[in-house]
């Protein structure tokens, strides 16, 4: 039932989008307002209440009734499509978040539940009018009581990370918002659209997005996939996230109630936000991601470079920093908060001894660290190994165990692998003297991420460097033979 009320919201987005772009083409030249008042409700979030305190347009009054501080910076908060016409419990998480971090801020919720409690093309079309809107009320703090918009952060959820973008290219001026993040900006009916008609760089002196949800269904995702931002950020390759996966449902049940089922459909999209939170929660826990072509190559460990400016920080406390073109980053998770893991790629060097014959082996890895251990982390290869090569992947871990001083690389297997494999030596003649040819591992060659630090780890017995199945080798720090500049 779930995968087919999905599957109707966006089929009906697909039939509807002829009627929505004819709609749309009318609604490119922005015109200034002059009404007294305006269709969002603007909630200054205060300590006190759930509900807030409301800014009412033009109505100065209301900026002290609340307490609006024009010498802090403003961050406001854009909720996305409705299905229940509620305001959603993480809104008022993220509010909380964002006071915890840094009480000299104002949280402004910029509630549009009547434009967007509608059919999904109906309410993106009403995106750009509450971009409009918030693009009004911006001005006129500036006009009134002279707070500049570069004091501003739009954070925006979904259709509400368009919103924010509309409501950065509407705004008159020069000048631009200081800050817009999009959390998983809403896909249907924006992924491939021009910059003009949906979240980009150019709406705000900085930009960055968390992408979470861009498994295609139907030939489309619930978020875009497409680069919006100054840095897009990608979680575990964007397109799903851990823990979100339907037989998860027990679990949110467990969890939410019977809301557990719509907190399964949602889990992915969501996400975004929950990340962003904890940006905020977990000073001390900063995920950081690196800036890779695509998930594949960043499974290989082959993009955990920081050197000029590859990696960021994802959530609040990123660096701004404007770029010519898209910059996508890519990171692991947890599945749950703190959602922060450490990412270590492993190069290791095998020779194969035996001539033309590729095997296709399963490794375990355990670390020794100078603050905890890290056991039994499985690890498979793409490929076969053959002949004389380098192998590149990705490990991430939980915890942070320090400075890694040893390595255990097993060759998993059984006595009965074992056996098979002495029965595949027999048929195959070698000349090394009674030994039975198997792996040589020469080198372990490690780059923490999180640290940049490059480690080489050597065989502890110099002797017997040969690895067998269901055999464990130990390895040690030695003299560093990874000093080759990164290009």
């Amino acid at each position: 039932m779930i995968i087919v009320c999905c599957t109707f919201v966006f089929v009906s987005a697909i039939v509807q989008e002829t009627l929505f772009k004819d709609m749309q083409n009318s609604e490119h030249t922005r015109t200034k307002k002059d009404q007294q008042s305006l269709e969002t409700k603007f909630q200054l979030y205060t300590d006190t209440t759930e509900e807030g305190c409301q800014i009412l347009f033009n109505q100065l009054e209301t900026l002290d009734k609340c307490s609006f501080n024009a010498s802090l910076p403003l961050v406001m908060i854009v909720h996305g499509w409705s299905v229940d016409g509620i305001l959603e419990d993480w809104i008022w998480k993220m509010a909380a978040a964002l006071k915890s971090q840094d009480k000299q801020i104002n949280v402004i919720i910029a509630d549009w539940l009547t434009f967007a409690h509608q059919h999904y093309p109906i309410a993106v079309q009403n995106t750009r009018h509450i971009g409009q809107e918030i693009a009004d009320f911006l001005e006129w703090l500036e006009e009134s009581i002279q707070f500049s918009r570069s004091n501003v952060h739009l954070i925006g959820y979904s259709l509400g990370a368009h919103v924010s973008g509309f409501a950065g290219s509407y705004i008159s001026g020069t000048n631009k918002i200081g800050r817009i993040t999009g959390l998983d900006p809403a896909g249907p009916l924006f992924e491939g659209m021009s910059p003009t008609d949906r979240l980009s760089p150019d709406d705000a002196n900085f930009v960055d997005a968390i992408h979470t949800f861009t498994k295609q269904h139907m030939g489309l995702s619930v978020g875009i996939k497409q680069p919006v931002a100054h840095f897009d950020f990608y979680p575990n390759g964007g397109t799903f996230q851990p823990g979100c996966h339907i037989m998860h449902v027990y679990n949110h049940i467990a969890q939410y109630g019977i809301t557990g089922i719509t907190q399964t459909v949602k889990c992915a999209h969501e996400r975004s936000v929950h990340l962003f939170i904890d940006s905020l929660l977990h000073n001390d826990k900063q995920s950081t991601a690196y800036w890779c072509n695509d998930i594949n190559t960043f499974d290989k460990g082959m993009c955990l470079s920081c050197r000029k400016n590859r990696c960021n920080t994802l959530g609040y406390n990123i660096r701004e920093e404007r770029l010519p073109k898209s910059r996508r980053l890519f990171l692991k998770t947890r599945a749950r908060m703190p959602f922060k893991v450490y990412h270590y790629q492993f190069k290791i060097h095998f020779i194969n001894e035996i001539q033309g014959k590729q095997i296709d082996p399963t490794f375990s890895i355990s670390l020794t660290g100078t603050k905890e251990d890290a056991k039994n982390l499985p690890i498979t290869l793409v490929e076969g190994i053959n002949g004389n090569k380098t192998y590149s992947f990705l490990i991430t871990l939980d915890t942070d165990i320090g400075e890694l001083i040893m390595i255990k690389f097993k060759w998993e297997g059984t006595a009965v692998w074992e056996n098979i494999w002495d029965t595949v030596q027999t048929i195959i003649p070698w000349t090394k003297g009674t030994r039975r040819p198997g792996l040589i591992v020469k080198t372990i060659r490690v780059k923490a991420g999180e640290t940049q630090q490059k480690m080489t780890f050597c065989s502890q017995s110099i002797e017997n460097i040969h690895l067998y199945p269901a055999q464990e080798k130990t390895f040690v720090r030695c003299e560093d033979r990874f000093r080759r500049q990164e290009k």
